[in-house]
């Protein structure tokens, strides 16, 4: 991993974490994933005018692709709905390294070595722990728990179906342009089935916010795409998990949760993981 790929991706970890807490301040979560899709279906449709179309090889992992960021979009909004956005926004995105590493040695032949094998383990349980702190098994947390898990489980599978079709595409930036537009286009028709005319005025008041928070999840999810282009699934998948540690402070900042000591000695931990991924 150069330093411009690991540059590109941590910035793309930043603006991942900067997106999910305008989605997540935004009372109906509904209306702000409708507005994130939107915004992104308007600029993937203004990239795609430009961009190249996506090799025929691409399609089946960018159709398959769609149908798992709109379960990915559904549980994020119910795990925003249920938990803290410093609690659950760790958990969905600790747990997707460790698999990304098992799914990409599996089929796409990126067997790690001994050192980056540790690299993720030891980032992995570093978000863990950045995840877990405070929790202190009240029940209450559960159901968030297990919607955030199971978005961290439809981030891995998203990250290497789009590892390898960005791979046959061709062309990073048609990629995701339509995968932009489909998933976005199809998330804005699912939220006028579900609200009808109802659904203009709801969007109204938070329609700037809203369609920055697409903007920004754009250029994250475009950043994350060229970089797999020229690098190894599994460690750009667990340094861009590092968003986790922009999460937190943004939780602590902005939404008045508790960062607390446990969680920056776990992003301590996270750093050292990162070390052992770069030396390997």
């Amino acid at each position: 991993m150069t330093p411009l790929i690991a540059a590109a991706v941590l910035l793309a970890a930043v603006t991942h974490a900067a997106w999910n807490a305008i989605a997540h301040g935004i009372k109906d979560q509904l209306v702000a994933f409708t507005l994130v899709g939107g915004g992104g279906a308007v600029c993937g449709a203004l990239i795609a005018a430009f961009a190249p179309l996506p090799a025929a090889g691409a399609w089946p992992f960018l159709t398959a692709s769609v149908a798992v960021h709109l379960a990915y979009m559904y549980l994020l909004m119910k795990s925003f709905t249920l938990g803290d956005f410093g609690q659950v926004y760790p958990i969905a995105r600790g747990v997707a390294p460790m698999v990304v590493t098992l799914l990409a040695a599996v089929f796409v032949g990126e067997v790690p070595d001994a050192l980056q094998t540790a690299g993720v383990a030891v980032a992995s349980a570093g978000l863990a722990g950045a995840a877990l702190w405070g929790m202190r098994g009240r029940r209450k947390d559960w159901p968030a728990v297990g919607a955030a898990v199971g978005t961290g489980l439809t981030i891995a599978a998203y990250t290497v179906i789009d590892g390898v079709g960005v791979r046959a595409s061709g062309s990073a930036l048609g990629y995701v342009a339509w995968l932009l537009l489909i998933q976005g286009t199809l998330l804005v028709g699912c939220s006028l089935t579900v609200r009808r005319g109802a659904l203009v005025a709801q969007l109204r008041p938070v329609a700037a916010r809203g369609l920055f928070g697409g903007v920004l999840s754009v250029s994250a999810y475009g950043l994350v795409l060229w970089a797999q282009t020229r690098g190894e699934l599994a460690p750009i998948a667990a340094l861009r998990e590092t968003s986790i540690i922009a999460g937190a402070v943004i939780g602590a900042v902005f939404f008045k949760e508790r960062l607390g000591r446990g969680r920056i000695v776990a992003a301590l931990v996270v750093v050292a993981g990162i070390g052992l991924m770069f030396h390997a």
